[in-house]
């Protein structure tokens, strides 16, 4: 078998769809000379808000910018707290830091490594402000409860999307479960722009504040009433961006479809956990991330040696990084994320994957972990 390993290409963890359509969006962006914050980036706002289900987007720069924003819109500023997940891209914690915030760490929950709405109601404190889950992985966190909870105290529920473009709860997609929402359009997501961001929001005032932030604080040309940012998107980005929503579903469709290809693959499988789908979500699996019980740096290195390229997405929880300990989080002890941390593996997924591609991921990770 290694022989004929070595003659077959590694499969790549992520492969962003890009065609065509996108090519001549952005050559027709190109010809036209107007390049930055103009005609198509409104279209591609209109036409995100109307495929979420939204009153209003706003497009930026990227996912953190995106986040950062909303923190400013809502009010977030020094001395106030924002709960979050510990287990995600050091990004979301880092933009309550931007407004001056300090974000609070809760435990994750095991199955969907999504906020647990059971241990929030006892971080919060007079100085909390808002509640921010993570759709981590393409699953959507648990909105509803946390909704409730937020509410019941008086605090801004903002979602981040940033991993999961399609994803829902019950007929609402992610980004119009809560007052507002933030995705990204990084290279490996569900859809890209290159590089972006979006705001999402029912709130006409959010919208506007996020639209004044994103360009210097203008409320017209040369008049800037606040400071604000230079986070606007390119219409060669946006351009990208409409070509690529068009097509969002039918690729989502494949990555679930994918992901149920290595559901019933692994199956039963000693030693290896696959990704949970609760009852009532749509997971559209940004990731299709696995637990493995035993020397995960080990399995991942034999499924390389393979030709199955994969990731470890995260390896360091938020509050065990060096600038969140340089900042006092030392002490916090979250066991749930931190045992995440050392067992996940992302395992690829993308719409590019063939039925040859998912019979080899899946007859790989089963010798990997027969050997174990």
């Amino acid at each position: 078998m290694k022989a004929d390993l070595e003659t077959l290409k590694t499969i790549p963890i992520a492969s962003p769809q890009i065609g065509d359509e996108e090519k001549s969006a952005v050559m027709a962006v190109l010809d036209s000379g107007q390049l930055a914050q103009g005609p198509v980036v409104e279209t591609f706002e209109r036409e995100f808000a109307a495929w979420c289900g939204v009153k209003r987007a706003v497009a930026v720069n990227s996912g953190t910018a995106a986040l950062h924003l909303l923190m400013l819109a809502h009010g977030i500023g020094e001395g106030d707290e924002v709960i979050t997940s510990p287990f995600t891209f050091v990004a979301s914690a880092n933009a309550a830091l931007f407004a001056g915030a300090r974000p609070v760490f809760v435990d994750i929950e095991p199955q969907t490594y999504c906020l647990d709405p059971a241990l929030v109601e006892a971080a919060i404190t007079p100085k909390t402000k808002a509640i921010m889950p993570i759709d981590l992985y393409g699953h959507p966190a648990a909105i509803h409860e946390l909704q409730e909870i937020a509410t019941r105290h008086g605090l801004v529920l903002i979602e981040d999307a940033c991993q999961a473009h399609g994803a829902a709860i019950g007929n609402r997609k992610a980004g119009a479960l809560g007052v507002s929402a933030s995705f990204s359009f990084y290279p490996t997501k569900n859809m890209t722009t290159a590089e972006g961001g979006m705001v999402t929001t029912d709130d006409d005032a959010v919208a506007e504040k996020v639209t004044v932030l994103r360009q210097h604080g203008a409320t017209q040309r040369y008049r800037h009433e606040v400071l604000g940012y230079n986070f606007r998107l390119t219409d060669i980005a946006a351009a990208i961006g409409r070509a690529q929503l068009a097509k969002l579903d039918r690729l989502n469709e494949r990555r679930r479809r994918n992901a149920s290809v290595l559901d019933e693959g692994l199956a039963g499988l000693k030693g290896v956990t696959t990704p949970r789908e609760r009852q009532g979500y749509r997971h559209v699996y940004h990731q299709y991330t696995v637990r493995i019980a035993r020397d995960r740096d080990r399995f991942q290195e034999r499924l390389l040696d393979a030709g199955i390229g994969t990731a470890v997405h995260y390896p360091i929880p938020v509050h065990r990084q060096p600038l969140y300990i340089d900042l006092g989080y030392g002490d916090v002890s979250l066991p749930v994320a931190e045992d995440a941390a050392a067992q996940v593996l992302s395992l690829p997924v993308h719409p590019a994957l063939s039925d040859a591609d998912l019979d080899r991921i899946v007859e790989t990770v089963r010798k990997v972990a027969s050997t174990a």
